[in-house]
């Protein structure tokens, strides 16, 4: 008869519990922020489509959700409601929702800041796309940008300029204009007869006119202003970033200033992975005041990691909110006093 104490002690030792590799760089968030920006892409694709959320100039309706959504005033024009009755729709249908809407947009930026811009929005994922593009095509990801990038990925191995990628930048961003155009365009005017009239080559004067002025607009955007947009011009990225400068406990980029020298060997000739990956041409390792459009896309902190992995210390940027957000803003006070 077997010891069931033996038998106990050998399940036991058998047991492997798996640990990661101390030596592993950690895992990089950006195929799942990728996701997320695809995914919303496809939303704003299909949402005309679907009746998901548009205005039928048509109709002279809006449609949410599937359903019609109307604000009323056809009853009071026709004398089956009062002026009352009519303001009292107006503020229910179309005000209240926009205002709670706005809140809970501005609430997500004032605590976590820009994650919209970085994580959602269709816009800044076409400029990340043709900034990688131009990158591989001219070493640059903007023709106004005065030096090339480093020549080494964040996880060290070298990159390869070659001037034939131009060959992908300009189509790229026509063809994301263009998709933009006919997309903006549905969202004014029912989905199945801009897509019917276009597939057909049977759009109206006012459809070519649309989807042509708007095609050369964004192309040129894309192709010269993108991130300049981004920075200096979106509306919805400036509330965010004012919602976000107003909470000194919101998410930030923290720097372990103690250890800039580390920054120094990131990547030979003293360039630094976290300035080249950015896609807004921001320098992480600054202020809050000074990273005023940062979208929070994580690409520095994703590429500190990289440069970082063999380090006993660890990677220099991370995300931090609440109190160390406060002593991360404190720490550059301090050197700056000193």
């Amino acid at each position: 008869m077997s010891d069931p104490t033996a038998s106990f002690a050998s399940a036991t030792t058998r047991r492997v519990i798996p640990i990661a590799r101390a030596d592993a760089p950690p895992k990089s968030q950006q195929k799942r922020r990728l996701a997320f920006q695809v995914g919303f892409f496809l939303l704003f694709v299909l949402a005309p489509v679907f009746d998901l959320f548009r205005y039928d100039l048509d109709a002279n309706h809006a449609w949410l959700l599937g359903m019609e959504w109307r604000l009323g005033m056809d009853d009071f024009l026709a004398g089956r409601i009062s002026a009352l009755e009519a303001g009292t729709n107006v503020m229910l249908r179309l005000f209240v929702p926009l205002l709670l809407g706005a809140a809970a947009f501005l609430w997500v930026a004032w605590k976590w800041g820009r994650m919209y811009c970085g994580w959602l929005c269709p816009h800044f994922s076409v400029v990340e796309t043709i900034n990688k593009l131009m990158a591989r095509a001219s070493g640059k990801p903007s023709v106004w940008e005065k030096w090339r990038l480093p020549p080494w990925k964040p996880d060290g191995t070298p990159t390869r300029v070659d001037a034939r990628w131009w060959g992908l930048v300009v189509p790229a961003a026509v063809g994301f204009a263009f998709t933009w155009a006919v997309v903006l365009l549905t969202y004014l005017l029912p989905p199945a007869e801009v897509y019917g009239n276009l597939f057909n080559g049977e759009l109206t004067r006012n459809q070519f006119i649309f989807i042509t002025a708007a095609t050369v607009v964004l192309s040129l955007e894309f192709l010269f202003a993108r991130h300049l947009f981004c920075r200096f011009v979106c509306a919805v990225g400036l509330f965010q970033s004012l919602a976000w400068m107003s909470n000194r406990d919101a998410m930030v980029v923290g720097f372990e200033r103690s250890r800039a020298a580390d920054c120094a060997s990131c990547l030979p000739e003293r360039q630094s992975a976290c300035d080249a990956v950015c896609p807004m041409r921001l320098k992480p390792r600054n202020i809050k005041r000074h990273m005023f459009t940062c979208t929070q896309c994580r690409q520095c902190v994703d590429a500190c990691n990289e440069t970082q992995h063999g380090n006993p210390d660890g990677p220099l940027l991370s995300w931090v909110a609440g109190e160390a957000a406060r002593q991360n803003e404190a720490g550059f006070r301090a050197v700056r006093e000193n």
